[in-house]
């Protein structure tokens, strides 16, 4: 894979340090290791191994990867092996992908109260799709839904948001029918938007009479009862954005678009154009934008890209993807069991059906499994390469290559 001609990594390396000067006493533990992280990832500072081809004599050295998840380099290879567990999880019937936004007051409060608001953002999602979706007069059935939260927008301001993907339908309340959405149509937006505004708001000031919340500077005012109670009134009566795409053309959809949002950071360095003297150009797209074209391009000062980036760091230990209700890691495989035997009672006689994802594993057919693909491939004639020589970190390989290549 070539390497990219700019990288967050590369604006780190550079600048890194004189931030990190600048900014003592105002960078987290947490954002430090991000950059520590960023900076020596797919370098000699932590180590690698010699890799030789034996059918054209190739040599080349692989440097490790930092496997930090708000790495952009780090994230290809993790989406992947998340996908390929995920795979079993698909059933045939159509997804749908809906967004839940907070409005931006919130979102300012959240830049320092991550975890806090973050996971209320999380559960109120979550619970208002479960409840709508058992109510007789809206579908009435137990549904299962991923979450993934992103807190960016496209120029990297905070703007948290989580993405829900979900089947559509789900079992009835005693597990014997699956329920099945209207075609094109999953739930309402306005129905859901009203409970998630309301959920949330009381879940909120529940976390403020019990001490959750911090305050710092313009909101440090909010610190006493009346100004928060005044804070938080005109957010009841606002209009909250709760968004419901078109439904996945089928599950193989699906897992594209997982593959492109469920590790994604704040920034892919695919979308960096230029570091100079007058800072980092980037492409972003401009989403209030009425105009045919969206996509511009925003030259940020380095210090201010850094600190867009940075912002974006989520709490150590914080799950940014995560599962409920038929989908929920404690019943899934009983529930996803349960939905496809239903489903195949649906659609006995459609030989389609029958053949598609809802088929058993490999491990339970007579199917020969494929064989497991090398780890590493030779750049020159697409041979196996095996590693002939590990280095640990900050040292270098006894004999190098004479061509150097960093994957």
């Amino acid at each position: 894979m070539p390497k990219q001609a700019l990288e967050v990594a590369d604006i780190f390396r550079a600048r890194g340090p004189i931030w990190r000067q600048a900014h003592a006493g105002h960078i987290s533990l947490g954002q430090l290791k991000v950059m520590s992280a960023i900076e020596a990832c797919r370098s000699a500072a932590l180590g690698g191994h010699v890799l030789h081809c034996q059918s054209c004599d190739h040599r080349q050295i692989a440097y490790n990867s930092c496997r930090n998840r708000h790495c952009p380099r780090c994230q290809g290879s993790a989406a992947h092996r998340w996908l390929e567990a995920r795979q079993a999880d698909l059933l045939p019937v159509e997804y749908y992908h809906l967004v839940f936004t907070l409005p931006a007051p919130i979102s300012d409060l959240a830049y320092h109260n991550k975890s806090v608001i973050y996971t209320l953002l999380f559960k109120t999602a979550a619970e208002t799709l479960q409840t709508i979706a058992a109510d007789p007069r809206h579908l009435g059935a137990r549904v299962g839904l991923t979450l993934v939260l992103h807190t960016w927008g496209s120029a990297m301001t905070h703007h948290p948001h989580v993405h829900g993907i979900v089947p559509g339908g789900g079992l009835s309340t005693d597990g014997k029918r699956w329920v099945s959405c209207q075609p094109g149509f999953f739930l309402s937006v306005r129905v859901l938007s009203r409970l998630f505004r309301r959920l949330f708001l009381e879940r909120l000031y529940q976390a403020y009479r019990s001490g959750e919340l911090r305050f710092f500077g313009e909101h440090r005012s909010l610190a006493n009862t009346r100004n928060f109670d005044h804070w938080i009134t005109p957010l009841r009566k606002i209009e909250w954005v709760v968004y419901a795409k078109p439904p996945f053309a089928g599950p193989e959809a699906v897992l594209a678009y997982l593959s492109r949002y469920t590790h994604r950071v704040a920034i892919a360095n695919s979308r960096l154009l230029a570091f100079d003297d007058r800072g980092v150009t980037f492409k972003w797209k401009d989403y209030r934008s009425k105009q045919r074209f969206r996509h511009k391009t925003m030259t940020l000062k380095t210090d201010e890209f850094i600190r867009r980036f940075l912002i974006h760091v989520l709490p150590s230990g914080f799950h940014r993807i995560r599962h409920y209700g038929l989908l929920a890691n404690s019943g899934r495989r009983d529930n996803l069991k349960r939905a496809r035997e239903l489903l195949l009672e649906k659609t006995d006689d459609d030989d389609a059906i029958e053949n598609s994802v809802i088929d058993s594993p490999a491990s339970e057919t007579n199917e020969i499994p494929e064989p497991l693909q090398p780890t590493y491939i030779c750049p020159t004639c697409g041979s196996p390469m095996v590693i002939i020589e590990c280095f640990e970190r900050g040292q270098q390989p006894r004999a190098p290559p004479p061509r150097i290549i960093a994957l």
